[in-house]
């Protein structure tokens, strides 16, 4: 007798290009669609990634306003009542407040949430604090992405017992290197550079664009192979970034690409993916950069230690500074030779570690356990 597939649904804001939103889409992708059935509910909007999904028609979208109106509630209610799903999955604060309010009314469905980065300062406060001990008894479980988050987490006296961590993975057949050469002239940059640097990321202040452009432009007169590849769109900065490009030394070779729905060229005609970010989760970024044989230059926070061994596949180092930056940029130019190690080593890692079917069989063992004390 065939088992009708268990149906997961997932509340998040919208599905806009990020790096949360990037790891639930490859989730669903990788689940065997004979045992699952995802739906996705979007707060507000729904997003690019959308289209990624396995089944894009089973995107549900409340357009919530801003703040907190209770109709969001009864909205996402009606969600539930018409997908019937045996697990809810929340993603960070704001979905977990209106599905554990739907918990608190009586909603019998198993409730999942996860945390995907470190909380910042604001969330750390004590009325946040008071919120997620709230809104955590409604959970059957809690998950982060990194060892750090849970860390962090247990730290502040969140309840062990129901913290477990969930470590992303990547599909290193997708995510492979290439020749660079070939790759950088089918995306107009020159085929015989040295460097190529990338970032991956909206243009806001925690990732710390403003520091990679003003070491660039300080070490651009100098090395006329120096090239920097910004992928991303949005965010509070972005024009006063571009102005800051355009009125440096080397503006032609600061290429700002938008965002791009398959960044697989991009990582592959890098020498090396840039991190500066004063927080992370546990980035997929990284882990496709690394899995394409890109090595990683990233601040040693959130999830980035975990990913990275120092000097062995990547480079870890403080960078709340140009000067830092530069100086850290300075060991790559000089050793030309470095970026194709660590990138070798970068990839052996991820293929052994952080593989996209050992995630996936996780969260699929995770679902099945929770639908399953739901109907017992």
């Amino acid at each position: 007798m065939t088992r009708s597939p268990l149906k997961i649904l997932h509340v998040v804001i919208s599905l806009n290009p990020g790096g949360m939103e990037n790891g639930l889409v490859n989730v669903a992708r990788a689940l065997p669609p004979a045992e699952f059935e995802v739906h996705v509910c979007c707060l507000e909007t729904s997003g690019a990634f959308a289209a990624r999904l396995p089944q894009p028609e089973n995107v549900h979208v409340l357009r919530k306003p801003p703040g907190f109106p209770l109709r969001a509630v009864r909205d996402l209610h009606r969600v539930i009542r018409h997908v019937r799903p045996h697990v809810i999955h929340t993603h960070n604060l704001g979905p977990l407040i209106y599905a554990g309010l739907l918990k608190n009314l009586g909603c019998r469905t198993p409730l999942l949430h996860g945390e995907h980065h470190l909380l910042t300062a604001d969330e750390c406060s004590p009325r946040r604090r008071r919120q997620r001990n709230w809104f955590y008894r409604s959970c059957a479980q809690v998950h982060t992405v990194a060892k750090s988050v849970t860390a962090q987490l247990l730290e502040l006296g969140f309840p062990s017992g129901k913290i477990i961590t969930l470590v992303n993975g990547v599909d290193s057949d997708r995510f492979q290197p290439a020749d660079k050469s070939a790759v950088r002239r089918q995306l107009g940059l020159p085929a015989e550079t040295h460097l190529v640097l990338g970032m991956v990321g909206r243009f806001i202040p925690l990732k710390r664009h403003s520091l990679v452009i003003a070491a660039f432009n300080r070490l651009a007169p100098a090395n006329p192979g120096l090239h920097l590849l910004l992928l991303g769109s949005g965010g509070s900065e972005e024009n006063n970034l571009r102005a800051q490009a355009a009125a440096g030394p080397a503006a032609e070779r600061i290429h700002f690409t938008g965002f791009q729905n398959d960044p697989l060229p991009y990582y592959q005609a890098m020498d090396l993916l840039l991190v500066a970010s004063s927080q992370e989760g546990m980035s997929n970024a990284v882990m496709e950069a690394m899995a394409c044989g890109v090595p990683v230059l990233a601040t040693p926070v959130g999830g980035n230690p975990e990913l990275i061994r120092h000097a062995e596949d990547g480079w870890l180092a403080t960078m709340d500074t140009a000067d830092q930056l530069q100086t850290q940029l300075e060991h790559f130019l000089r050793e030309p030779e470095l970026p194709a190690r660590l990138g070798r080593a970068a990839r052996e890692n991820i293929i052994r570690e952080f593989s996209l079917d050992c995630m996936m069989e996780k969260y699929r063992r995770l679902y099945q356990t929770l639908a399953s004390v739901n109907q017992t």
